[in-house]
């Protein structure tokens, strides 16, 4: 493998952007009772065409009541594409009820796939062929290879929200200091290591859902993880766990932590008065 491309492979799907806020409970209070339910009206039909493209499509767009003091409201989409993306943003903008919000932090990515196992046996068996890296005739085999597994994985490059109670998001990197560089560490080694932490994820599977967004080149982070589950205390005993991992111990850097809770359109109300 020394002569080989030292990256692995990845699989791209759905763009991603996390959008944090805190609302602006004074100025809420403020409004009369028929304008506050005007702009209710206003926001629920503008949420609703961004939640879903039709009423039996998959979930899109998810509201979330944040916990804790970083801000009030987690908005997440997923879309087909950056230019989706980017009109969702806008659309939700264009709403009475986003002159109450107040950006605390967003997170731009895209969902992947890292192939370290197949990348291997990919770059070996161009190589195998007779195949130059990087060449033109190289590039097309990976080029194949990756369309079919695009294809074959589509339900998870291009999921639907999940419909769990609660969201745990946070961003991370893999040290590149001194004395612990993830990327000069020889690719059979980061196989190894990327094997033994996905064991750890897969045994909480029927608890958790985890979506990896890629972000290099996109935001401040090299990957973005959501977590998707009923019970917030499995987020800790999975993050817990995984901190014992050697490509975690080693190699990992987390930034901050974010918790919200599922909030469904139709509560939307509710939490505006300050239910749940």
């Amino acid at each position: 493998m020394s002569d080989l491309p030292p990256v692995p492979l990845t699989l791209e799907g759905s763009a991603t952007l996390h959008q944090f806020f805190r609302f602006d409970w004074k100025s809420w209070r403020s409004c009369a009772d028929g304008e506050r339910k005007e702009i209710l009206a206003q926001a629920d039909a503008a949420l609703r065409s961004l939640e879903r493209s039709s009423p039996e499509a998959p979930a899109r767009t998810a509201i979330f009541s944040q916990l804790g003091h970083k801000g009030d409201l987690i908005f997440l989409h997923f879309r087909d594409s950056f230019e989706a993306l980017n009109q969702a943003e806008l659309d939700l903008a264009q709403t009475r009820l986003f002159d109450f919000l107040a950006p605390t932090h967003s997170y731009v990515s895209v969902v992947e796939l890292g192939l370290y196992e197949s990348s291997r046996k990919t770059y070996e068996a161009a190589a195998a062929k007779g195949l130059e890296p990087h060449s033109a005739e190289w590039t097309a085999e990976i080029a194949h290879s990756l369309a079919r597994g695009a294809e074959a994985m589509k339900p998870r490059l291009y999921p639907a929200i999940p419909d769990a109670k609660f969201l745990c998001f946070y961003p991370m990197d893999r040290k590149r200091g001194e004395q612990a560089n993830w990327y000069t560490v020889p690719f059979a080694e980061r196989q190894r290591m990327m094997h033994e932490h996905g064991t750890i994820g897969r045994r909480y599977a029927d608890q958790v859902k985890q979506i990896i967004t890629g972000s290099i080149g996109m935001d401040d982070w090299e990957w973005g993880v959501t977590l998707f589950g009923d019970d917030p205390a499995i987020f800790k005993k999975l993050i817990y766990e995984m901190r014992f991992d050697e490509v975690s111990a080693v190699y990992g850097l987390f930034g901050q932590f974010f918790l919200g809770l599922r909030l469904p359109l139709e509560t939307l109300g509710a939490w505006l008065e300050g239910k749940l």
